[in-house]
């Protein structure tokens, strides 16, 4: 038996989306977005985000326009987007829907209910947000939103989850 260090069957590099691949080495800290109460919480990794300074601040999202999520951030309007850390890497991939979630998503970790909808717990930062009066607009395969900052807490930091062409990578 061999142990290969990449995907045996992965496409590849050359055969890949141009586009996709230099967005891979773009890199970042992976956040949550989660919105919702009760049964109707709804939550999608987000790796795709920009932060706009300003009064308010916003942040852009490229969001999946098939995604449970987005249809819930545009019934309610309001949601929580929170930084995911080292730690918190298999909860990024089940709201990806790349890992199982026996009873659903919000039972892999603790959650705290704000104005915005469900906060994971153990976040070092997190912001309330709301849907701006900018309508949503079809970026390629891609929903972007604007949402407006109300709300935001930051506490230390310890290892920020990365991501980095295609893997989570350690910050060390």
């Amino acid at each position: 038996m061999t142990i290969h260090s990449e995907h045996p069957f992965a496409t590849p590099d050359q055969e890949r989306d141009p586009a996709r691949r230099f967005r891979g080495r773009l890199g970042g800290t992976v956040a949550l977005a989660t919105t919702g109460v009760g049964l109707d919480r709804a939550g999608l990794t987000v790796s795709s985000l920009m932060v706009a300074a300003g009064e308010p601040a916003h942040l852009l999202a490229l969001l999946d326009p098939d995604s449970a999520f987005t249809g819930a951030l545009v019934g309610a309007r309001v949601a929580v987007i929170q930084l995911l850390e080292w730690k918190h890497r298999n909860l990024a991939d089940a709201f990806a829907g790349l890992f199982p979630a026996p009873g659903g998503v919000f039972r892999l970790a603790e959650w705290a209910p704000t104005a915005w909808g469900p906060r994971l717990v153990d976040t070092s930062a997190w912001c309330g947000v709301r849907l701006s009066d900018v309508e949503p607009i079809e970026v390629g395969w891609s929903l972007l939103v604007d949402v407006a900052v109300e709300e935001i807490h930051i506490m230390d930091e310890a290892q920020p989850l990365i991501h980095r062409r295609g893997r989570y990578q350690r910050p060390d």
